[in-house]
């Protein structure tokens, strides 16, 4: 078993929210970046986590979740990151990964050390994910382009952040699962 799983970060998304006009153009550059690497994660057989907001829905689980943003107009931006059936699919309420979710408990069961983090915003919840990745002592990759952004400065500012004070590894997907 892979002690690296690939954490995919609120990329099933419907895109209707107050500012998806500015992520959108990031996320359409990001979308066939991360689906590259869900490839060759999968034919690795490193472990694929999908950890997704639930936009409110409590009572709503990640099918539905899918079924919702596949059914909107930005679909294009979601089917080729679909979950599979091995993949595990986790549910937030907030920015991190890890806040109130059973995400640390999944990665310490399975043996996983290092997350390759992808998704979005790399200015919100990938950053406080990578911070609460670094304070559970977990290593952490951050492929610069397979993270989308709404604002660049910020997440130049944010994954600048992760490097020096976290000390992710800030590279490109490339170098990852080749």
């Amino acid at each position: 078993m892979s002690e690296t799983a690939l954490i995919v970060i609120d990329m099933i998304n419907t895109y209707d929210h107050k500012d998806a006009d500015l992520l959108r153009p990031s996320a359409e550059r990001t979308v066939p970046v991360v689906a590259d690497l869900l490839g060759r994660a999968r034919r690795r057989e490193a472990p694929v986590i999908y950890v997704n907001d639930n936009f409110g829905e409590w009572r709503s689980h990640h099918g539905e979740l899918l079924d919702q943003a596949l059914s909107g107009p930005h679909a294009d931006l979601v089917d080729p990151l679909r979950p599979d059936a091995d993949s595990l699919f986790v549910v937030k309420a907030r920015h991190s990964v890890f806040f109130e979710t059973p995400l640390h408990y999944v990665l310490h069961q399975r043996g996983i050390s290092r997350l390759v983090l992808t998704g979005q915003v790399t200015e919100q919840c990938v950053l406080y994910s990578a911070l609460d990745a670094h304070i559970r002592h977990y290593d952490v990759i951050v492929p610069r382009d397979a993270v989308a952004h709404i604002h660049e400065d910020l997440a130049e500012a944010a994954l600048r952040m992760m490097a020096e004070n976290m000390g992710a590894h800030i590279c490109e997907s490339r170098e990852l699962w080749t």
